[in-house]
């Protein structure tokens, strides 16, 4: 398939599960992820909590890359009140038009949702202090423009927290791609160095990929984070030592 192909599967799936409230993912879904939190009768596609991960704060501007039914961005607005701001990003329409419902119905007025694509992201510059995702990046079919977004549209000392899907290095694509489709958050997945290496070549430090549960046979999902640095003057980027490359 190719580029194009895919990304149209994916907005194609993703759309029928907006219509239909049906999760339908390999790599996970459902409020298991939200232990204690108010989730109930929104639609849950992920796999993982991302806005625990990011350990938000009042006041402060999240974005929520593939925001789906809008379920992170509520419970981030939640966590940052009414000076801060959530903003949630997807390329379906039946999903945005699911997520402002939702929102609506819950009171979350610092909720916004923006239509495009997590390779171009139509906000400004350092205008985010922090990005959150749950299961989106490995659907990506440019991955390393992603990350470059990332580290755009982060504040000089933002940080990442993201819930993903990551393959141990002994895989290879063909590999994961025997244990499960692309539009099912599997055979797209980054391995942990590749995941490692991308965020480096991006900019950021403090990069961690600790893997949480085994969504199939040598695939995990994982807790990614990272730090965008403070100033350039500071930046040290890791010592890379994979021959594979970033993606």
């Amino acid at each position: 398939m190719t580029d194009v192909e895919l990304r149209e599967q994916v907005r194609s799936k993703y759309a029928e599960a907006a219509s239909s409230g049906a999760c339908g993912s390999d790599c996970g879904c459902g409020p298991e992820f939200y232990e204690g939190e108010a989730v109930g009768g929104i639609l849950s596609l992920g796999c993982g909590n991302p806005v625990a991960v990011a350990d938000l704060h009042e006041g402060e501007t999240v974005l929520d890359l593939g925001s789906g039914g809008g379920l992170d961005v509520i419970l981030s607005a939640k966590r940052v009140g009414p000076t801060g701001i959530a903003w949630g990003l997807d390329m379906t329409e039946e999903m945005l038009a699911l997520a402002r419902a939702n929102a609506a119905e819950r009171g979350a007025t610092n909720a916004h949702f923006l239509r495009g694509e997590i390779e171009d992201i139509p906000l400004p510059a350092e205008s985010v202090d922090v990005v959150i995702s749950n299961c989106v990046i490995n659907l990506s079919t440019d991955k390393p423009a992603v990350f470059r977004e990332l580290a755009r549209v982060l504040k000089p000392g933002g940080r990442l927290g993201i819930s993903d899907v990551v393959a141990e290095d002994r895989l290879t694509p063909a590999d994961r791609a025997e244990r499960g489709s692309y539009v099912g958050c599997i055979a797209g997945a980054l391995s942990k160095t590749e995941y490692e290496q991308c965020l480096a070549e991006a900019g950021f430090e403090d990069v961690s990929v600790e893997f949480t549960y085994e969504a199939a046979e040598g695939m995990h999902g994982a807790i990614v984070k990272a730090l965008k640095p403070a100033s350039a003057a500071k930046r040290t980027l890791p010592v890379v030592t994979s021959k594979a490359g970033c993606c």
